[in-house]
């Protein structure tokens, strides 16, 4: 999954469970939703604020109904729970996508190029 650029979504999902959710992109999983319907999906991106997009979706409405989707975006303010595969090690896929925000604050290396933030102590 790509990092993305921008600082603050950067420090955010440094700084919270966000990181894991991103590190299960690609993998399907199910989302419960606050108004009890049910996603369940291949994850393609998740942003720093717990927006989702998915792919190859079943949506099961509160009565039960089913709908098969090709694309369904939740927002984060919508979500419930968000069931973490079986499969995944949540330690390792937490340690990789800090490793991956560090790669890119850090431009490349530590010994390479400029820093992301400059210390200015004076």
């Amino acid at each position: 999954m790509e990092v993305s650029h921008s600082v603050r979504e950067r420090t955010i999902a440094e700084n919270s469970l966000i990181i894991l959710l991103q590190g299960i992109h690609g993998l399907v999983t199910t989302i419960d939703l606050k108004n009890e319907s049910v996603v369940k999906g291949r994850i393609i991106n998740v942003d720093a604020f717990m927006n989702i997009r998915l792919t190859e979706v079943v949506y099961t409405d509160p009565r039960g109904k089913e709908t098969k989707l090709d694309d369904f975006f939740v927002t984060g303010r919508n979500v419930r729970y968000v069931h973490i595969p079986d499969e995944v090690n949540i330690m390792k896929t937490i340690e990789t996508q800090l490793q991956k925000i560090h790669r890119v604050r850090n431009f490349g290396g530590e010994s390479r190029g400029r820093k992301e933030y400059l210390n200015k102590k004076k």
